[in-house]
């Protein structure tokens, strides 16, 4: 007999969204569910009618057939699709997972309907209970549920088998920038309900109290029973029911109706109101009753009382125009892929909270749903994304009807689930995929079901950011030029609030200019902020030794970014595919182990609640930049820091500040008299345990400039001869390498992807050749002149190297000719001997910062070991560096070695590899760490900005052609 479910080819039937599936609902079943997660029989067939053989092995669900023991391995693409079919075709060779186990269905089920949950499968689940066709559908990011009640029998075994099919007509609306995985991604379980039971509860909650609860009843025989009704409680206290709102008449006892409709209320008052800030919720509880009063079904909800909406070109939460500071996130995990654990989901969450976010948008799909009850719980905005993108055939799709239905499905489907959470501000109608009608009839769907959130698409994009006519509610676009947000911001045409639903790409050493933007976002009425690209690095721990995915086994082989020995984090092509996008999956704000890159430190001070404004002749002016709470869950220090006279620390007592307010508050140091640079720091830190940051978390750190540095002068001295050799290169006992210019970097991933890698390899500033023109001895100085010439240019150097009290002060002149409009750094190179370990600085730190990232490295006494200053991006490029560097120190463990002090703060950086190093190699085990120290001294270095996806660095940030001068101070200790 042919199988129903294979005759029609569902994987290429873009107008088949589901069979047999239940609706959503929001109702969670998982109390008293039997759990199906864990080992089934599996077997990886080649295509979806292929014959399933005698042969099983095992794997586990959930989890991703390309993350286990398959020749199917994970495959990277961003947008073009990883086959040549066009739509809805799915290549032939197309593998398809098959699962099986038998489930002992418990005896006390008897008489109770019985529902299968897989709650996610990519991209076509088939579902066969003892050989009987039950349902399929589509969607990775879903749960699918189906009765089950008249296909097995309580107290009995039954065989449930899940066949998968990883590529279909849903795989090309499904074509978000993430790896390709197959399998049963998250978890499987079997519950049981009475046949009268809850279909679905809608909740809505608003700010000054009122709630409203509307229940819809169904009874699996067809015809609901009379006398049934529905109570609530909040928090213990009853709600009231309005009349039901299908109250149809009675037949032999029963009710005619199929569908129950009942409405509860109460108005709460001295409401607590949710918000990010302040996520307060309550407990609700609504239990269906039959007639003779006993319970037959529960469902219980957090309630968070908040209102959502758009005025003019304001979003507004709970009346407020918030910042919206918010981050884009996958279901990531380097050992699982697409399957991450509830604990890891709060890990993400609280880290988010620690460095200022208050937002995310689920690129591109709804998430987990743990990670809603997650983000209701600790206080974080989400803008919920609807399963979309068609991005390799977005024009071609967003009309064509036979997508329509999948559209509004997965749409519809994400509201049905997600509606009740106070987390969810936004419907998005996905990602990438044009504008068409199925936008239009989606967003029709949305606004009709849910009037109390806005819509957002940023495909509406194309018919401009002002149009009113189209499917979304706010003007979204990505990685918009900041010329262009504030142009826009004050043209007076503006319709809708502007918060960019991707900007600053967070790829290897990146997220310059983001202080910039949020200067300008925090200035300018209409705009309102945006999400990050993204949140994590998408590296997959990788074998060396075979190439394939560590897996589970891999737990504790990474730690703060660095893999052990033997293995690396892979990104696009590591695994062979033959289409892939190479390293632009590790673009995300954290390494793949969850480590913190330092644009994390950049975004906690923009994002700070307090700062300090200025400094003035009555005191110090602090600001609450909050939306609804006051100071008073923060703690604080004061922490003075002296060029010349350490570290000085005294308590802090913040204000009482209402969101907005300013107060003056006494310096809380006198300042030393001897004139020398002073800054003030306030270390604002949690007073008490939050559930995201326990009490002394560090929250923010705002600072001052209390005084400048007074430009030192040294003379020469009488000392030993300066010793230069033959090409006038410094001859020194600390250093293995004389200081030569420098105007390359190792090329970061926005420099290779912006193509201003390549302008710099044309010019040959990677292998610039030095001609020494001249060595001439005055007295006791010593003054070389070279070129360093390229293939388009000349740049003329000249060092003046004089003795002075201890040392050796080295002058530094360059000019570079016009066409060398735009290089990476201008500034000496010079390589120590080994053992210099500990570099200890006067400047920006700890962590590393660059010209255009460098609000969150306060001025400061810091130290680290020098293998701890590199910054181990998923692809080996210029890093490590530390921006304002006034002096150093690079010692033994005897404290012998060598100071530096600069002119003025410089960038400075010191690790274990040279420039070409970091070019030769693609990962970071290909790397051979050099026993010396390579030292930067830049007079100049291009700021980093955000080419590879996304605007380049501002004009102000690059290193212009003429005349560069610095100078610096060399001294053994």
């Amino acid at each position: 007999m042919t199988d129903p479910l294979l005759a029609l080819r569902p994987w290429e039937a873009p107008e088949v969204t589901s069979w047999g599936r239940l609706p959503m609902n929001t109702v969670d079943r998982r109390a008293g569910a039997l759990s199906l997660d864990g080992p089934w029989r599996f077997q990886l067939l080649p295509a979806p009618d292929a014959p399933v053989g005698a042969v099983w092995s095992s794997t586990r669900v959930p989890g991703a057939w390309t993350m286990q023991d398959t020749d199917d391995l994970p495959q990277y693409t961003n947008i073009r699709m990883p086959y040549t079919e066009f739509p809805p075709r799915s290549p032939a060779d197309n593998p398809t997972g098959v699962y099986e186990r038998e489930v002992e269905v418990p005896a006390e089920w008897s008489g109770r309907r019985i529902v299968l949950q897989v709650g996610a499968a990519e991209s076509v689940l088939l579902v066969h209970v003892d050989g009987r066709p039950v349902g399929l559908s589509k969607d990775s990011h879903l749960a699918a549920e189906f009765d089950l009640t008249g296909v097995v029998r309580a107290g009995q075994r039954a065989a449930v088998r899940l066949t998968v099919v990883k590529w279909s007509d849903a795989s090309h609306i499904e074509d978000q920038d993430q790896w390709w995985h197959g399998g049963i991604t998250r978890s499987v379980l079997l519950y049981a309900t009475d046949p009268l039971h809850l279909a679905d509860v809608a909740v809505r909650a608003r700010r000054d109290g009122e709630l409203r609860v509307d229940c819809r009843v169904r009874d699996a025989a067809g015809a609901l029973p009379g006398g049934w009704y529905v109570t609530g409680e909040l928090d213990g206290l009853p709600l009231a029911q309005d009349t039901a709102l299908d109250r149809a008449h009675e037949e032999d006892g029963r009710v005619s109706d199929f569908l129950g409709e009942v409405r509860l209320r109460t108005v709460v008052r001295a409401v607590r109101p949710w918000s990010a800030e302040t996520p307060e919720l309550y407990g609700l509880t609504v239990r269906l009753h039959r007639a003779d009063g006993t319970v037959s079904d529960t469902a219980r909800y957090r309630v968070g009382f908040r209102d959502v909406e758009v005025v003019g070109r304001d979003l507004l939460v709970n009346g407020e125009r918030v910042f919206v500071r918010g981050v884009n996130r996958h279901d990531f995990h380097p050992l699982t892929g697409r399957t991450v654990s509830p604990e890891d989901m709060r890990a993400d969450l609280v880290l988010l909270k620690r460095f200022g976010f208050n937002a995310i948008r689920t690129a591109h799909y709804p998430n987990d749903p743990a990670l809603y009850d997650l983000a209701d719980e600790l206080g974080l905005y989400v803008v919920d994304e609807a399963d979309i993108e068609s991005h390799d055939h977005a024009h071609e799709i967003a009309d064509d009807p036979r997508y329509l239905n999948a559209f509004v499905d997965r749409v519809s489907r994400m509201v049905l689930r997600d509606k009740n959470h106070p987390c969810v501000i936004v419907w998005s109608l996905g990602n990438e995929s044009d504008y068409g009608a199925h936008h239009d009839a989606a967003a029709g769907w949305v606004r009709r079901h849910d009037p109390t959130r806005p819509v957002q698409y940023e495909g509406a994009a194309k018919r401009g950011w002002a149009d009113p006519d189209v499917a979304s509610d706010i003007a979204c676009p990505m990685y918009a030029p900041l010329e262009d947000c504030l142009a826009h911001a004050l043209s007076g045409r503006q319709t809708k609030p502007l918060i960019q639903c991707e900007y600053s790409h967070a790829m290897g050493n990146s997220n310059g200019t983001l202080a910039d933007h949020w200067a300008a976002i925090e200035a300018t009425p209409g705009l309102q902020g945006g999400f990050i690209w993204e949140f994590w690095d998408h590296g997959i721990l990788q074998r060396v030794s075979d190439g394939r995915p560590a897996g589970r086994g891999g737990a504790g082989l990474y730690d703060n970014g660095v893999t052990a020995p033997g293995h690396r984090w892979a990104y696009g092509g590591d695994f062979g595919e033959p289409y892939h996008d190479g390293a632009f999956v590790a673009d995300g704000v954290v390494f793949p182990d969850r480590t913190p890159k330092p644009v994390l430190y950049e975004h906690r001070e923009l994002a700070a609640p307090v700062r300090l404004r200025c400094f003035r002749h009555e005191g110090l002016v602090l600001a609450n930049h909050q939306h609804f709470r006051g100071l008073e869950w923060l703690a604080a220090e004061w922490e003075l820091s002296l060029a010349d006279g350490g570290t000085l620390t005294a308590p802090a007592e913040l204000p009482s500040l209402r969101p907005g307010e300013t107060a003056v508050v006494p310096l809380p140091f006198e300042l030393p008299a001897d004139g020398g640079e002073a800054w003030l720091t306030l270390r604002v830190t949690t007073a008490e345990d939050l559930p995201w940051a326990p009490r002394g978390t560090e929250v923010c750190a705002p600072q001052l400039r209390l005084r400048a540095a007074v430009p030192a002068k040294e003379e020469p001295a009488v000392a030993a001869a300066v010793e230069v050799d033959g090409d006038g290169l410094l001859v020194h006992p600390l250093l293995t390498a004389a200081p030569t210019l420098s105007l390359w970097r190792a090329p970061t991933d926005n420099d290779e992807l912006g193509g201003i890698a390549t302008r710099w390899r044309s010019w040959g500033l990677d292998a610039l050749v030095r001609r020494p023109l001249s060595v001439h001895r005055d007295g006791v100085s010593v003054t070389v002149v070279a070129e360093y010439a390229g293939p388009t240019g000349v740049v003329r150097h000249r060092q003046v190297l004089t003795p002075v009290e201890g040392g050796l002060r080295i002058d530094e002149e360059a000019e570079l000719p016009e066409e060398f409009d735009d290089v990476a750094r201008v500034g000496s190179v010079f390589a120590t001997v080994a053992g210099l370990d500990l570099l200890e600085w006067f400047g920006q730190g700890p962590w590393e910062s660059y010209p255009d990232r460098s609000a969150g490295a306060p001025v400061g006494h810091h130290s680290l070991p020098v293998d701890a200053l590199f910054t181990p991006y998923l692809r080996p490029q210029e890093s490590g560096g530390r921006h304002g560097v006034r002096r150093f120190t690079l010692t033994a463990p005897d404290a012998t070695g060598l100071a530096v002090t600069l002119d003025e703060p410089r960038q400075v950086s010191v690790t274990r590899y040279r420039a070409e190093d970091l070019t030769a190699v693609a990962h970071h085990d290909e790397l051979v760490p050099r026993d010396g120290c390579v030292v930067h001294l830049d007079a100049a270095h291009r700021g980093l900005g955000t080419a590879s996806c996304g605007p380049d660095t501002f004009v102000s940030y690059l290193v212009a052609p003429g005349v560069h001068r610095w100078s610096w101070t060399l001294r053994v200790l």
